[in-house]
């Protein structure tokens, strides 16, 4: 389900493999949260406006990690 979840939820599986993909919904739960948490992100994401980063963001960044290297006893 996790390679066909964004085609299943763009409707844009062909048909055999969407009825497919909706059986094994109805009887995976895991799949079927993955599902419910990919469907809820779509929509949360999709409410709002997008919101542009800062034009400097992605210096400060760079700088920041550069100033604060991961330890590496990870």
């Amino acid at each position: 389900m996790s390679e066909l979840v964004t085609d299943y939820l763009d409707r844009t599986l062909p048909w055999p493999l969407r009825i497919k993909a909706r059986l094994h919904l109805c009887l995976c739960g895991a799949c079927t949260r993955y599902y419910d948490q990919m469907r809820r992100t779509v929509r949360l994401l999709g409410r709002g406006p997008a919101v542009a980063a800062p034009e400097d963001l992605e210096d400060r960044v760079i700088r920041a990690l550069s100033e604060h290297p991961p330890s590496s006893d990870r």
